[in-house]
């Protein structure tokens, strides 16, 4: 499943366009690699968003093209939630 796709299935982004826009300002990484919104994930991959000031880090646990709103926890799993401080 794309990149793009699986960040709106899953509703980690509310909007395809709103993930794919992110993929391509590079703030999107799989495996520790920048990748593009076409990108493929497997099982097991490791996503890491950057969102301003904040990084999360999600494990894909499972694939669906469509999920209730309810279920769409369940296709990836929290591997790590950070803040970015700032310093001057």
């Amino acid at each position: 499943m794309r990149l793009d796709k699986f960040l709106k299935v899953s509703r980690i982004i509310k909007r395809r366009t709103l993930s794919k826009e992110i993929a391509e300002a590079q703030r999107v990484k799989v495996n520790g690699k920048v990748v593009k919104p076409s990108y493929k994930l497997k099982v097991g991959d490791e996503i890491e968003i950057t969102f301003g000031r904040s990084i999360l880090t999600v494990r894909v646990k499972e694939l669906k093209p469509h999920v209730l709103k309810d279920e769409a926890s369940e296709l990836y799993e929290i591997v790590k939630e950070e803040k970015i401080e700032e310093s001057f």
